[in-house]
């Protein structure tokens, strides 16, 4: 089954992209690697996914969903700059950092829930190398933050 017909499959429909925050492209290509830049959580009305995670502020499960969020948002970029989720072949790197209040540690937990997304719809493709790291500040208050390097066919 193609990506695409796994996703309907699945239910799962990809927002539109989320256009760069600053002076940056969404995607770059070098080879048969696909740099994505760090996408946020955006809810499907639109609005982001803001906050810090721990002691009184976002819950776990709240920030697994904003990192499952931000897993169809870098989907989303891939189609949009490939024109086809069908030559994505591997997802070699996830950088994943979580908007966290001092003493949070749980942060592979929150990411977890972007690499869940990619396996689901990936298979074993979508399982790759990662970090997942607690940040003091995000751009926007947005509560995670998710970079990709995937594997391309031409």
């Amino acid at each position: 089954m193609d990506v695409d017909g796994r996703l309907g499959a699945l239910g799962i429909e990809l927002p539109v992209p989320m256009g760069p925050g600053g002076n940056y492209v969404p995607a770059m290509a070098a080879g048969d690697l696909l740099y994505l830049s760090g996408m946020g959580p955006v809810r499907p009305d639109g609005g982001l996914v803001t906050g810090k995670v721990g002691d009184g502020g976002l819950d776990l499960d709240t920030a697994r969903e904003a990192a499952r969020l931000t897993g169809l948002q870098l989907l989303a970029a891939v189609r949009a700059e490939l024109g086809t989720l069908d030559r994505l072949r591997q997802v070699v790197k996830l950088f994943g950092m979580v908007n966290c209040r001092p003493g949070f540690n749980r942060t592979p937990a929150v990411i977890d829930g972007c690499s869940d997304l990619l396996v689901e719809v990936l298979g074993e493709a979508g399982r790759g190398a990662r970090s997942a790291v607690g940040m003091a500040e995000l751009p926007f208050d947005i509560a995670v933050e998710i970079e990709a390097v995937v594997l391309v066919a031409p």
